[in-house]
């Protein structure tokens, strides 16, 4: 990378999203519908009320790139949420906004504000920081989120045992949350998250879902609420 004096941006010179983007050709793909269903109804469900919806952004299964150093390197969570950054990628020059090929966080300069990973046999020990790195390595998914992004909510669910677990970042580090029921409330988002008994996509199973103060009678474990339409 060429250096001008004075410095330019690294908004300016470092690799966009149209560079970076999440499609890969060599990536097998999800592993099953459950991956395809769950990060939806989140989606569906993630209405912060103090942010209009065009000040908030999803992402699944979407290439989170994230060192400046080491651009090509990224995680992909399995469900991310983004406030108080545009609802579109904001391009520059004058260009119209547009849905994104990933999240880049040089471009867009906001850090999720929770993170979502899905439990499977094969991704447990990345998910939950249980892998060591050599220095050579880039940094587990728990490190990015914890010590890089510093993600102030990061959520686990393992949907073969039906058990969420939940971590907050205190003092530059996650601390779990012990939960006395399988939910959690996050007050500045005035949202909380908690599995909820109920059928989505005509499937009848324990789901992970948003939940409002309205909701925290809650609803959330009833098999009576059904989210299908």
């Amino acid at each position: 990378m060429r250096q001008t004096d004075p410095p330019r941006p690294a908004k300016e010179v470092l690799p966009t999203m149209y560079d970076l983007p999440s499609e890969d050709p060599n990536d097998p793909g999800l592993p099953d519908e459950f991956h395809q269903f769950q990060p939806q109804l989140l989606r569906e469900t993630f209405c912060p009320p103090g942010y209009p919806t065009d000040r908030v952004f999803v992402g699944t299964d979407l290439n989170l790139y994230y060192d400046v150093h080491h651009p090509q390197w990224y995680k992909r969570p399995d469900w991310f949420g983004v406030v108080g950054v545009s609802r579109f990628y904001q391009p520059q020059f004058g260009q119209l906004p547009e849905l994104r090929l990933s999240y880049v966080i040089w471009q867009e300069g906001v850090s999720p504000f929770v993170v979502v990973e899905l439990l499977s046999p094969g991704t447990e020990k990345e998910d939950l920081g249980q892998m060591l790195r050599t220095v050579d390595q880039p940094p587990s998914k728990w490190q990015v989120y914890e010590q890089v992004l510093r993600i102030p909510y990061y959520i686990v669910f393992d949907r073969y045992r039906d058990i969420l677990r939940a971590f907050m970042l205190q003092a530059g580090r996650y601390v779990e949350l012990n939960l006395a029921q399988p939910r959690i409330w996050m007050p500045c988002l005035e949202l909380g998250m908690g599995l909820w008994q109920g059928s989505y996509q005509g499937v009848e199973r324990l789901w992970l879902r948003w939940y409002d103060m309205l909701d925290s009678s809650i609803q959330i474990l009833s098999s009576e609420n059904n989210y299908d339409g």
